[in-house]
């Protein structure tokens, strides 16, 4: 199931409802309903990385898995939330890698990933490479102004949702998605360029 299928969505919701009251056996019997649309996120970010990223969508959805289990009484309320969160914990997951990667090489080399379908325009610095610790900066100060825009290159770019999945994620017009995404790149194109 990826994240923008309404199939199943109301059992997926009744799970997470059941699980924010505490019950962790619910949390076993959601992840086989929503381990196929955390394998679509995986893929969708890791499809044709850099050699220097060494994570297998497998492991990704395993440490997201790990992450998120780990949470008490969370305050998911429906599929929409919980696959937005998931996207948030596979992005720490890749940032997280990146600096220890970078750190065990010692070399103060950036770890780039190539830029997908979903994420064209947003600038690189080097043919089609973008290194992920610019683009987390830059997110992360995104966010600071404008948290819906900061959400939207999170879903496209780390989930690589499209625009209608986007707005279904996000309860928005397909219109109000294209928009912001159109701004969200420009601001991210000046301030990935300044922190080269």
């Amino acid at each position: 199931m990826s994240p923008g299928d309404k199939t199943a969505s109301g059992d997926i919701s009744a799970l997470l409802a059941c699980w924010a009251d505490g019950d962790q056996h619910a949390l076993a019997k959601l992840m086989p309903l929503v381990y196929d649309g955390l394998r679509r996120l995986a893929r969708a970010r890791l499809r044709n990385e850099h050699q220097d990223i060494s994570l297998q969508g497998t492991d990704l959805v395993h440490e997201a898995y790990m992450r998120m289990a780990q949470q008490r009484s969370p305050h998911w309320e429906n599929r929409k939330q919980f696959f937005a969160f998931a996207t948030h914990v596979m992005r720490r997951i890749l940032v997280d890698h990146a600096r220890k990667t970078g750190a065990d090489k010692r070399s103060g080399s950036k770890i780039r990933v190539p830029l997908d379908e979903a994420a064209e325009a947003i600038p690189a610095p080097n043919r089609g490479e973008l290194d992920i610790l610019s683009l987390d900066r830059a997110l992360d100060n995104l966010a600071k102004m404008d948290s819906r825009q900061a959400q939207i290159v999170e879903l496209r770019f780390f989930a690589g949702c499209s625009i209608a999945e986007t707005a279904d994620l996000l309860n928005l017009s397909d219109a109000t998605i294209k928009r912001e995404w159109i701004t969200a790149r420009a601001w991210l194109h000046r301030a990935i360029r300044q922190d080269i």
